[in-house]
């Protein structure tokens, strides 16, 4: 085997390490910040390791804990309607969660997302918030009391592709205390 042989097999065989490495640990670190919403200090209620929103039947358990919560720490609380199928509600999620949304986020509000299924399931939590059935991700900002401050009426953000992460820092931005 000459040289040139030699170098390139193992520069083949280190990208091919490199490249198995990398497939290997892509799901930890696309698993890794969704376990970190799970931690007590975290502004998200009722989020689970691999998905966005939790069960069906979590939705009124897990507002009550952040209305509990909300009430101790004198944050708002944002309900985000949505489904783990919804392109637009993961773009609102991965904006959530860049800066400078995660700081606002944490320091005033708490989010409870709430899974409507295929916009079939917890529609009388939409409805009690006036929040339209129409399309997903939807959002009602409530105060510390559960009183609504806001609810999103004209979709606002079913289009979050075609958004961009300022457009919620400014709506973050609005509704802090």
């Amino acid at each position: 085997m000459t040289g040139k042989t030699h170098t390139r097999n193992t520069l083949l065989r280190g990208l091919r390490t490199a490249l198995a490495a990398a497939v290997l640990a892509a799901p930890l670190m696309l698993a890794a910040p969704m376990q970190a919403q799970i931690l007590p200090h975290d502004a998200t209620v009722g989020l689970h390791p691999h998905h966005i929103y939790p069960t069906i039947e979590a939705a009124n358990g897990d507002i009550r804990d952040a209305l509990a919560v909300a009430r101790k720490t004198h944050k708002r609380v944002i309900l985000d309607f949505g489904g783990d199928w919804c392109g637009d509600c993961q773009v609102l999620f991965l904006y959530f969660h860049q800066a400078p949304n995660q700081q606002i986020i944490n320091q005033h509000f708490i989010i409870v997302p709430i899974n409507v299924g295929h916009i079939d399931a917890n529609l009388d939590i939409a409805k009690r918030y006036g929040v339209p059935a129409k399309g997903v991700p939807a959002l009602a900002v409530l105060n510390e009391h559960g009183r609504l401050l806001y609810s999103q009426g004209n979709n606002e953000f079913s289009d979050m592709r075609h958004m961009d992460a300022q457009s919620v820092t400014a709506f973050l931005n609005k509704w802090k205390q």
